[in-house]
């Protein structure tokens, strides 16, 4: 049976109103108290029972609610783990909400392309006071790709999002390196259920790529602001140009995972 002890829950509360923790609350509880990290085993389900005082169907409630988010994984047959607390679940409740109300302006998309643009701008500095001096092969390889395939008029996924999160990678913040990869598969799968296309100058978003690079490498913040605002020029002036097809109309990817697995089937 488990040793250790869960943490009282604290009640959360909305003005002078309490809520009372709910087992899925104590379960995190629990992982934070003890220091839990991803891929470590949590207590069997009647030992949850017994250490959080609750029953074995609220366990069992919590557990999936829990699995749903990333928080916790279940593997049959060898138990319950702390979880690798990916994105997925916010990118897909995004790519839906995208879907579901984009509104006749496209407002939606707007919004997520926004938050790309507003994450790569906020970064510039760390990102360019990091690349100073330095060259990144690697990265260069992802631009000719990307300027190479432009110039065939082929779009460039896989080079995209493994552009965007390599080099927001050399920054010291985890998260936002997260976030961009997922607002990137946010922005890849809604797009076509809109009926928006690419944009026409292809080859001007690729090679925006190579000038934020560039800028980057010369640490030289303010131009790689510059060349951000340049790669995410032609994809808004797309959607002033376009009329979106009715979303039941299109066929595209619908989550994180086929979004991922489009962008690589499409090279």
């Amino acid at each position: 049976m488990a040793t250790t002890s869960p943490a009282p829950a604290l009640a959360a509360t909305s003005g002078a109103t309490a809520r009372q923790p709910t087992t899925a609350d104590k379960i995190k509880d629990y992982i934070l108290t003890n220091g839990l990290q991803p891929g470590d085993v949590l207590p069997t389900e009647s030992d949850l029972c017994e250490l959080l005082g609750v029953s074995r169907s609220n366990v069992r409630e919590a557990i999936r609610t829990l699995s749903t988010l990333n928080i916790v994984s279940v593997r049959h047959g060898h138990g319950t783990f702390v979880g690798d607390m990916s994105l997925d679940a916010l990118v897909e409740s995004l790519v839906f909400r995208g879907v579901l109300s984009p509104g006749d302006d496209l407002q939606a998309l707007r919004d997520i392309i926004e938050v790309r643009q507003a994450l790569d701008t906020a970064m510039a500095h760390k990102v360019a006071a990091s690349m100073r001096g330095t060259r990144d092969a690697r990265l260069h390889d992802l631009v000719a790709q990307m300027v190479d395939l432009a110039s065939e008029g082929k779009s460039f996924p896989t080079q995209d999002r493994a552009f965007h999160t390599a080099l927001l990678a050399r920054i010291d913040n985890v998260l936002v390196g997260q976030l961009v990869g997922a607002f990137w598969d946010v922005h890849t799968a809604v797009m076509p259920r809109l009926g928006v296309s690419l944009p026409a100058d292809l080859v001007q978003t690729a090679k925006a790529h190579g000038e934020m690079l560039r800028a980057a490498e010369a640490g030289d913040a303010a131009a790689l602001i510059a060349s951000v605002e340049g790669h995410y020029e032609p994809i808004m002036r797309a959607l002033d140009e376009v009329r979106p097809r009715p979303a039941s109309a299109a066929a595209a990817p619908a989550t994180a995972s086929e979004a991922r697995a489009t962008a690589l089937d499409s090279q």
